[in-house]
């Protein structure tokens, strides 16, 4: 855990050194400066979590300085100190922007409770510019024209502006968190803080300590307190992925933030109360999960009222043209590389392959054709697919349906013969147009030259073919 950095601003040199030995017994770094000169330096070098200033200063005073000093960061917080005559000119410090002030001479306690005070703010609103930049950027969760994502979009539509729990459903790479920060975005609670966190693989301390936060001294190495995320997020929306993966000692306390809106740091007694949105998603069957007692069903009721499903890519293969274009617009802007076009062949095989990691997959291997190939046409020879010769496509340890398996063995014959639907029906031993029917069935794709299915495409070009040149085969 890194050490929260103070800045102490001070001409008296005993009085710097008493608060700068006592902040770092607290477990806090501190910086010095004995004018505003070198307070500033220290403030655009070292960038501060929070500043103490004494009031009158040999080049100035801290009315000065403050401005100065919010110039360079403006969510710092800076605590005033003053002379009992200077009281009046503290307390218009604190209506200029200053978050407290303290008289000389300075009770060491009260200031530590200011100070932990003032730097628990300052991670609220540093969590709120981060979000409102992230916001600035974020994706759009519905591109495509597909019935699984129209179906998607009109369900999400609905449920904007309620408070209720939602559970985003779908596989791993489908666009979960995307669809979650733009509920966030759209709804309501979208002027106020987004925070996340992936529960994958997180011990139950950390999870309670990100979560709910802890008090200093509440286990060994708490040197001071910490705010929790759902402190950070009073007002506006948690987004708790892989929630499936979330310890069952933890799912109580995090039902009790649902249904009585409070909870407790670690190493706390004291009751805080917090609102906020909790929008949940998991890749897993969280009822299966709760027949297998490793999820509450308390819990599950209640995080699932409402439930939006994610279609998986392999479901919306009409959707991969314009996604791929977008992502391409996405990847080229974050590469500095401008205009880069796909060809109709290079999008055939997009088409036709299975996608085990859904838009994460395609994203990459978009990336990555950009960076090693043409930047400016990408081909079906600049597309690299994460699937080895001996490899049926899918995740270690993965279990794929029957289904899933015959349409990934289909679509990777299709697209080393490049598409021609007779001969991979002859290599994979079925008549072509049984062949024909599975690549109906699996909705594997259009011709972008005839904007038909691609099946139906084939089978109109056979049937237009003179009798000499058609395949009999079948």
């Amino acid at each position: 855990m890194s050490e929260d950095v103070i800045l102490i601003v001070e001409d008296d040199v005993r009085q710097r050194a008493l608060l700068s030995e006592f902040l770092w017994s607290n477990g806090l770094k501190a910086l010095t400066a004995g004018n505003c000169l070198e307070a500033e330096h220290i403030c655009r070098t070292h960038r501060p979590d929070a500043a103490i200033l004494d009031y009158e200063l040999p080049d100035g005073n801290a009315l000065g300085l403050m401005s100065r000093l919010r110039a360079i960061d403006p969510s710092l917080p800076i605590i005033i100190l003053t002379g009992q005559g200077s009281i009046q000119r503290a307390v218009e410090a604190v209506k200029l922007g200053a978050d407290q002030f303290l008289t000389k001479p300075v009770d060491l306690a009260t200031l530590n409770v200011l100070l932990q005070r003032a730097l628990e703010n300052h991670q609220i609103r540093q969590a709120r510019l981060a979000d409102k930049s992230r916001v600035r950027h974020a994706p759009d969760p519905f591109i495509g024209k597909s019935a699984g994502i129209q179906k998607l979009a009109e369900v999400a539509h609905k449920v904007l502006n309620t408070n209720s729990p939602v559970l985003i459903q779908g596989a791993t790479g489908s666009g979960k968190g995307v669809l979650a920060r733009w509920l966030h975005q759209n709804g309501p609670r979208s002027e106020r803080p987004f925070v996340d966190l992936n529960c994958a693989g997180l011990s139950k301390e950390l999870l309670e300590t990100e979560l709910f936060g802890h008090e200093k001294g509440a286990f060994t190495g708490a040197v001071q307190n910490k705010v929790g995320l759902l402190e950070i997020a009073h007002k506006g929306t948690v987004f708790l992925d892989e929630i499936g993966d979330l310890d069952l000692q933890v799912q109580p306390k995090l039902l009790k933030v649902l249904e009585e809106k409070s909870f407790r740091r670690l190493g706390d007694v004291r009751e805080r109360l917090v609102d906020v949105r909790l929008i949940a998603a998991t890749n897993r069957d969280l009822r299966e999960l709760v027949r297998q007692k490793t999820f509450r069903d308390d819990l599950y009721f209640r995080v699932s009222a409402i439930s939006l499903a994610v279609p998986s890519l392999h479901e919306r293969v009409e959707d991969i043209p314009i996604l791929a274009r977008q992502l391409l617009d996405r990847v080229g802007a974050d590469l500095g590389v401008h205009s880069t076009e796909i060809s109709d062949e290079a999008m055939r095989y997009l088409q036709s392959y299975a996608w085990p990691g859904n838009i994460r997959e395609l994203r990459n291997i978009l990336e990555r054709a950009v960076l090693l190939g043409d930047q400016h046409l990408l081909t079906a020879k600049d597309l690299h697919f994460d699937v080895r010769a001996d490899s049926d496509g899918f995740e270690d340890g993965a279990i794929a349906t029957l289904e899933e398996v015959e349409r990934t063995h289909i679509a990777r014959a299709l697209r080393i013969l490049g598409g021609q639907v007779p001969e991979a029906a002859k290599k994979l031993g079925i008549p072509r147009s049984s062949l024909y029917n599975k690549i109906k069935q699996y909705r594997m794709g259009q011709d972008p030259k005839t904007g038909l299915p691609a099946a139906e495409s084939a089978e109109r070009v056979d049937a237009e073919m003179p009798e000499p040149f058609a395949d009999k085969s079948s």
